[in-house]
């Protein structure tokens, strides 16, 4: 997958990623289809940590959680 273009498919692909990785339990609060591509490099930033990452302390879970919020429309 390309992530280097802005497409809706692109930033459906990450959130739901993301959302895996994390094992987030509200994923209803994390839908895919509030993310827009207005935030694209942010969410793609923020995309890339989260994948290189094998595990979170819960502060820096909480601080993912914080910045996927920031970044729903």
């Amino acid at each position: 997958m390309d992530l280097s273009v802005p497409s809706k498919e692109n930033v459906i692909y990450m959130v739901d990623q993301m959302k895996e990785k994390l094992r987030m339990v509200n994923v209803d609060a994390m839908k895919s289809e509030n993310f827009d591509e207005a935030n694209y490099e942010d969410l793609v930033y923020l995309y890339e940590m989260v994948m290189k990452r094998n595990a979170f302390s819960p502060s820096e879970m909480q601080a993912i959680v914080a910045e996927l919020g920031a970044l729903r429309k």
